[in-house]
């Protein structure tokens, strides 16, 4: 052997014990070898049924039967294949064992590749969400009020941009209303293109003068809806509400899920509306009009709105306040500009499941050289006409590299996780999956019967999700965690709350605190993350989660003591004014009876006034 042939024979020999030691882990493939359809294990019986029949058929098949008593048939047919009757015992049993070795072997592969024989290990990240945004701007005229420099309108610009910055990622639409609403920018990826609308805003530029937000409200809900977005988050920068719109736009956050977070645009001392031209702002009767924020107001409907209020600040501290609930989910990428390079890494690194190869199909490249045996004279066409087409056809649907996924001991990558919130680098942009209306597969029954044939339902459901249709997916799991997923990236939080709470696992109870969160419910949100560490407390997501919602809850009571406290200065301020004006009320009367009795009666004044007559007679006379 020369030199060259003993470097390439040296080089096979290695490549094949790499492959048998790294590609092929023995101990790995005893502990998780497993069938995926087990049922079609019995399958066996049926096979050995048929297989019991051929013989029985073959043997009667001999036009002797009909002639020969049975006890000389069984001895002359046995020796009818035979040559003069010279065949041994043993050659008898051989040539009748090879007669059915191949049908055998070929039966025991199809149903042992039915089964679905797999251990192979596949990662495959399984929970992402997007949810869509929409920011709405408050173009009425007391946006142009000085009480913050250089005035109301040109600081909400700068907030519009450092919330858009702070959203980083996903659908994100932009509404500007006045006396009526109009949509700016649809939902769309292309942040920097609003941000290059935002400065084009002015009062100025709007169609029709005024203040309704209710339409405002209206068509932000109606865009989100459109672009498949069953909830979402609206931003409201404004300075002002109307009396009259209150009940309405309460009625409004009550019929909508979606987070309605209000940056409030001012201050309680208001100050002079300073218009384009330079004047200043009037009312009817000449007055200098004074816009004062009604925080308490303003207040109130971010809490029917299940959002946050935060009135506007010198630095990034209402910007975060909005924000607050994108950062409660798998992992922080709102902080990522200045986290270092393995904190970014970490950051998009998605939860698991145990993903698993199915390797059947392989056992069908033992099949077809069985097959190819048949092709020769006196083959038996019934069996080539049955088995190459149930070959073929179960090699072309289910030779692609399919897996399926299965619940691990690991409560790490026992189920799919669910995100609270979207603006994360594991999520998918909405153009793949989330925004986007759900289209109802058009199966026929016959092509469902098919596909049930070959696929597990938990396998369809797998690939239903894939292709981002949730809702199908949904129908279709069998697991509890699975389809909990499903409802949740369909946006339908109640049904995914009651899917996860069939598990009692640490990631079950991690997906009940997120699915809670997003239905506003913090305290029992707070509960199921608590759950969740006592069963598993290396769980830093939990701890994350938990930490961030006992802030976002603190903040909420502070506010809501806050707007309580305006209510009741207001009250007793109100109660004071109608003290104050019953007792002006009371001075005025008393005044007025005052003047009464000082000035003389009708009668004194006839009586005066004849005495005047008969005074100016006399004089005459006289």
């Amino acid at each position: 052997m020369s030199a060259q042939q003993t470097n390439i024979f040296t080089d096979f020999t290695q490549a094949v014990s790499d492959f048998t030691l790294e590609g092929l882990n023995f101990d790995a493939i005893v502990n998780n070898f497993h069938f995926i359809r087990p049922w079609w294990l019995l399958a066996f019986f049926a096979l050995f049924l048929v297989l019991f029949l051929l013989k029985r058929i073959r043997y009667y098949q001999s036009p002797w039967q009909h002639f020969l008593p049975s006890h000389l048939a069984n001895a002359l047919l046995e020796n009818s294949h035979n040559q003069s009757g010279k065949t041994t015992h043993s050659t008898k049993v051989s040539s009748q064992t090879r007669y059915w070795l191949k049908p055998t072997i070929m039966g025991c592969c199809i149903i042992f590749a039915l089964a679905g024989p797999a251990w192979q290990k596949l990662p495959q990240p399984v929970y992402q969400l997007e949810r869509g945004a929409v920011l709405i701007m408050d173009m009425s005229y007391s946006m142009y009020a000085t009480d913050v420099k250089p005035n109301r309108l040109t600081r909400a610009r700068y907030k519009a941009i450092d919330l858009l910055k702070k959203i980083n990622e996903g659908d994100v639409g932009l509404i500007a209303y006045a006396g009526d609403a109009f949509i700016i920018s649809p939902l769309t990826q292309d942040i920097k293109n609003i941000e290059l609308l935002l400065p084009s805003l002015s009062p100025d530029i709007m169609p029709i003068p005024g203040a309704n937000a209710l339409a405002a409200l209206i068509l932000a809900d109606q865009t989100l809806k459109n672009s498949g977005h069953i909830s979402g988050d609206i931003y409201w920068f404004t300075d002002d509400i109307d009396n009259e719109e209150m009940s309405d736009v309460y009625d409004w956050a009550n019929d909508n899920n979606h987070k309605v977070n209000i940056l409030g645009v001012g201050s309680k001392t208001g100050a002079p509306i300073k218009l384009s031209s330079g004047k200043l702002l009037k009312d009817n009767r000449g007055a200098i009009v004074i816009p004062k924020l009604p925080e308490s107001r303003l207040s109130a409907i971010a809490q029917r709105g299940r959002g946050v209020y935060q009135t506007m600040t010198n630095d990034d501290a209402d910007i975060k306040a909005l924000t607050a609930h994108l950062s409660v989910n798998l992992d922080d990428s709102l902080n990522s500009q200045t986290s270092n390079n393995s904190n970014e890494a970490k950051s998009k690194q998605a939860i698991q499941g145990d993903q698993y190869q199915e390797q059947g199909p392989w056992l069908l490249l033992i099949i077809l050289p069985l097959l190819l045996s048949y092709f020769r004279r006196g083959t038996s066409i019934l069996v080539i006409s049955w088995l190459m087409p149930l070959t073929l056809l179960f090699s072309f649907t289910t030779f692609s590299p399919n897996s399926y996924a299965t619940e691990s001991n690991n409560s790490q990558n026992s189920a799919p996780s669910a995100a609270l919130a979207a603006n994360t680098e594991a999520t998918q942009s909405t153009s793949e999956s989330n925004g986007k209306p759900i289209n109802e597969p058009n199966v026929s029954g016959a092509s469902q019967l098919w596909q049930d044939l070959w696929q597990t339902s938990d396998q369809q459901a797998q690939q239903h999700y894939q292709q981002k249709d949730y809702q199908q997916a949904a129908k279709q799991f069998d697991d509890s965690q699975w389809q909990g997923s499903a409802h949740y990236k369909a946006g339908d939080y109640e049904q995914a709350l009651q899917a996860f709470q069939q598990g009692d696992s640490a990631q079950a109870f991690y997906n009940q605190g997120n699915s809670l969160a997003q239905l506003q419910k913090v305290d029992e949100a707070i509960e199921a993350y608590k759950k969740a560490l006592e069963k598993d407390p290396n769980l830093e997501d939990a701890k994350d989660n938990l930490a961030k919602l006992e802030a976002l809850k603190k903040q909420q009571e502070e506010q809501q003591s806050q707007g309580d406290q305006e209510n009741q200065d207001s009250e007793e301020q109100s109660k004071d004014d109608q003290q104050e004006q019953k007792d002006n009320k009371d001075d005025q009367q008393s005044q007025d009876g005052q003047k009464k009795s000082e000035e003389p009666s009708e009668d004194d004044q006839q009586q005066s006034n004849s005495e005047d007559q008969k005074g100016e007679q006399q004089d005459d006379q006289k």
